[in-house]
């Protein structure tokens, strides 16, 4: 089938079974080549291409609302939604979105970039379409790790107590990003090896009713049976939270989940259809990939798989967490927390080499974030690392119950700032200007590794405190530093400074680096300043450009609310010091997706941008 030519689901209602397999094949193939060269979400996609088929087999859309949580698997909902002519833009500015997107198509009724909002979302729609009395079903798809957080456990709690129906697809293929952990992981282990117990207890009444001797056995066994029999089969959680349950489904069997899915479509109430698939399916690499390599992608080769990468550069990510290893080998009370990040983070050697002092907890930041609270009370030295993005999740815990109590941990804020193609709902920008305002933290960003690695050291060298080290996402040169090299905290450092310049610029992280090549190649007469710590700030260089009657530019890549320029403004102002500030940050809106220098173009805070602004001073003779 040529899948240019789809404009909408329907056709898929006419295909026979082998006309539907076909079309599988074809999907299949078409995400691999494309998500290969563009880059994405590849395993989670390849995984649920029958799935996605059977529903709108089944469901009418956009009547029938879909709600893919997180949104990044619903890549087969767009091709048959008309969008596959738009593929080769996915990902790209002003392109086809990673994830569902109300604007781009009337079959998008929702979207999200964080797991487990989708039962929730989808009980309001449920409720709004009763009260209209209007019809049409709310199906959530939901991964079972990602049902595993708090959130859809409250939604699941509502949705019990309600008469509102709405359909819970669990889609179970025993992955987060890498291996899920957990009890209720180990549940669902159970519940699919039921349907190994269902068929062998089925096989076993039909031959022994075969034989008269048979159904004597099978009569005086029969109490056994039922006895020994597992409990799940008959009552599960779900049950628990007063759903019914169909399941578990073979997930590339399209009989069998057409069939569960018409039989849900049938019920007048909640119900909940196990589905089990396989992550990566028809992409062996990516089915036997247990670590997340074939999750989200950089565009590869798909004929050769990704390849290692060997360049004497690392993530920002390997350098803080070698950094933490070498201390844990000198302290025993150093301990480690994810909440599902292990290959994202770096962490798999820390787990591997210290397997009783690394934690990884699901997606459960807010439960992580505490746990780390708990941890440290108990007089360990907690390390917890979560990305920019989803550490919104966890603020109140980050606020009320390690601030407040003033608990030493060390945060590793990973992707500060701008991250590229995913888009508005993983943008870091946001950290600054909310944990800036929390009383008894201290904000550390580095420069370079060395830095980064100082700054773990700080932390646990004193370990007095909440201190949060925030660093971006790419690669850096990595460098040596031995435990004890530390940063006094609070203080900044002149990278370019001549008493002459009048003119400085204060920035952090990997831009110190950009900004001193701009001066150096354009052989500029300006000062440089690193503030490597966004709080405290370095009151003490405050004063000294002030008294020096100096002119600044704050250079920011992150939202201009809250940011370091708006406090070294409230600084300036509180203490009744007149001082020419100008600023580059991104303005009161949500950046879109792309690569990060047409982001920074989009945004006008490029280096060109600010070389611009130079020039203006200059040229108004500002300076």
């Amino acid at each position: 089938m040529k899948l240019y030519k789809i404009e909408n689901p329907n056709f898929i209602k006419e295909l026979n079974e082998d006309e539907l397999i076909d079309l599988a094949a074809d999907i299949r193939q078409f995400i691999i080549e494309n998500v290969s060269k563009t880059g994405g979400h590849f395993s989670s996609n390849l995984g649920i291409v029958e799935l996605t088929m059977a529903l709108h087999y089944v469901f009418d859309s956009p009547k029938d609302k879909m709600i893919f949580d997180v949104g990044h698997q619903s890549y087969v909902h767009k091709i048959l939604t008309g969008r596959a002519k738009d593929f080769d833009t996915l990902r790209q500015f002003e392109g086809l979105s990673g994830f569902q997107k109300r604007y781009e198509s009337e079959h998008d009724c929702w979207e999200a970039g964080h797991s487990s909002t989708a039962l929730s979302a989808g009980i309001g729609m449920a409720i709004a379409r009763d009260l209209n009395l209007q019809n049409g079903e709310i199906i959530c798809i939901v991964g079972d790790a990602a049902i595993m957080s708090g959130e859809s456990f409250e939604a699941l709690n509502y949705l019990g107590s309600i008469k509102s129906k709405v359909i819970v697809v669990l889609n179970d293929n025993e992955m987060s990003i890498s291996k899920n952990v957990g009890g209720l992981s180990n549940f669902f282990s159970k519940i699919r090896m039921s349907t190994r117990y269902r068929h062998a207890r089925d096989n076993y009444t039909d031959f022994l009713g075969h034989f008269k001797i048979g159904n004597i056995i099978y009569q005086t066994t029969k109490k056994i049976k039922d006895h020994v029999k597992d409990d799940f089969i008959e009552d599960n959680i779900f049950s628990e939270f007063g759903l019914d349950y169909i399941g578990p489904v073979d997930g590339h069997n399209f009989n069998d989940l057409i069939s569960a899915f018409n039989m849900a479509k049938g019920m007048n109430h909640s119900v909940v259809v196990h589905v089990h698939t396989i992550k990566g399916k028809g992409y062996p690499l990516a089915e036997k990939d247990h670590e997340g390599r074939y999750h989200g992608v950089a565009p590869f080769d798909y004929h050769e798989g990704i390849k290692n990468n060997h360049s004497e550069n690392k993530s920002w990510s390997a350098i803080i967490a070698s950094q933490v290893k070498k201390t844990m080998y000198e302290d025993d009370d150093v301990v480690v927390i994810t909440p599902a990040m292990t290959y994202g983070s770096c962490l798999k050697d820390l787990f591997k080499e210290f397997e009783n002092r690394c934690f990884d907890v699901g997606i459960a930041e807010e439960h992580a974030m505490t746990f780390a609270a708990g941890l440290s009370n108990a007089g360990k030295k907690p390390y917890i690392t979560i990305y920019s993005s989803f550490l919104q999740r966890a603020y109140d815990q980050i606020n009320h119950d390690i601030a407040r109590m003033n608990l030493p941990c060390l945060i590793g804020v990973d992707r500060g700032g701008l991250v590229g193609p995913d888009g508005d709902t993983h943008h870091g920008v946001f950290d600054i200007s909310f944990l800036s305002s929390l009383p008894n933290v201290v904000i550390m960003t580095p420069c370079n590794a060395y830095e980064a690695k100082c700054m773990v050291n700080t932390a646990f060298l004193h370990f007095d405190k909440p201190y949060i080290l925030r660093f971006p996402k790419g690669v850096i040169k990595d460098e040596e530093t031995n435990l004890q090299a530390e940063i006094k905290i609070g203080t900044w450092d002149k990278i370019i400074y001549e008493s002459s310049n009048t003119l400085n610029i204060i920035t952090y992280d990997y831009k110190v680096i950009k900004v001193k090549q701009l001066i150096e190649e354009r052989n500029l007469h300006i000062n440089l300043i690193n503030a490597r710590f966004i709080k405290p700030m370095d009151e003490t260089m405050l004063n000294q450009l002030y008294n020096n009657h100096q002119k600044i530019i704050v250079y920011e890549t992150d939202l201009m609310i809250g940011s370091l320029g708006a406090q070294i403004a409230h600084y300036y102002s509180i203490h009744k010091m007149m001082m020419d500030i100008d600023y580059l940050g991104i303005d009161d809106h949500y950046t879109p997706q792309g690569d990060l220098e047409t982001l920074l173009d989009y945004e006008h805070i490029s280096i060109d941008d600010l070389y611009q602004l130079i020039k203006e001073k200059y040229e108004k003779g500002t300076c």
